[in-house]
């Protein structure tokens, strides 16, 4: 196995281990604190079109923000399809059908297809570092789309999450910043 492999795959046990020492409230109190520094954020304030994600247990809680703004934003949640990343519009917790792949909600609805209009992508990441480097679970699915993109991107992770450095290749796309 490549170095940089063994390296990620050592680092998502020690992030998975971190993650196992907060509870579900303390997780949610620390992801409040993590979303307001965004929603502070010019670039984050100034975005019409925002693609956001709707968090799994072990991520930033993002249901009540994508909530809060649906209704002052065009929000934008991305769908697993086999290796990609779809996009849909997100137009309520009633549009939401559970998801194939990972069991997440996601949008029941059309495919957006207008990426070129997105302004801002919330990015999750497993670790991210002070150049802003991301390490995502490891499928790439955001790195694919992200390649394409010239909206701001901006990662959002817990503080245990963040590192001085984190092994990258040259597959990985960095952030426009961090927020942690």
């Amino acid at each position: 196995m490549q170095q940089t492999a063994i390296e990620k795959k050592e680092l998502r046990k020690k992030v998975k281990h971190l993650k196992g020492k907060y509870s579900t409230n303390e997780k949610r109190e620390l992801s409040d604190i993590i979303l307001q520094k965004l929603e502070a954020d010019r670039r984050f304030v100034d975005s019409k079109v925002v693609m956001l994600y709707w968090s799994m247990d072990d991520e930033v809680f993002t249901h009540d923000f994508v909530e809060k703004y649906y209704g002052q934003k065009r929000i934008i949640l991305p769908v697993v399809d086999g290796d990609n990343l779809l996009l849909k519009e997100y137009k309520g917790k009633d549009s939401l059908v559970a998801g194939d792949l990972y069991g997440i909600p996601e949008p029941n609805g059309p495919i957006f297809e207008s990426p070129e209009l997105i302004d801002l992508i919330v990015v999750p990441g497993v670790a991210f570092d002070k150049d802003n480097n991301r390490m995502g679970r490891g499928k790439a699915y955001y790195d694919k789309f992200l390649r394409s993109s010239d909206a701001i991107k901006i990662g959002i992770c817990f503080n245990f999450q963040y590192f001085e450095t984190v092994p990258t290749d040259i597959y990985d796309i960095k952030m426009d910043c961090v927020i942690c």
